[in-house]
């Protein structure tokens, strides 16, 4: 995943955090799929509103958790 605090986090949060980022990649990859093709249909701008959607749901679940383990200035860890 690659997180700079994956090592400070428990095993069930990096495994949450592994399978959200897989998703993400999932969508960013559908995305890109999206993008290349010239004209989109109808149902094809839908799926890419609702795509990019998701994605920052995800990354919002991500940076959640990883907010969590953060050491704010001032604070002892």
């Amino acid at each position: 995943m690659g997180s700079p605090y994956e090592s400070l986090l428990p095993s069930q949060d990096v495994e949450v955090l592994q399978k959200l980022a897989m998703e993400h990649s999932q969508y960013s990859q559908r995305l890109e799929q999206l993008t290349e093709k010239r004209f989109l249909t109808d149902d094809e701008k839908i799926e890419e509103v609702r795509l990019k959607k998701l994605k920052l749901r995800l990354k919002d679940q991500m940076e959640s958790i990883e907010r969590q383990y953060r050491v704010q200035p001032g604070q002892v860890a």
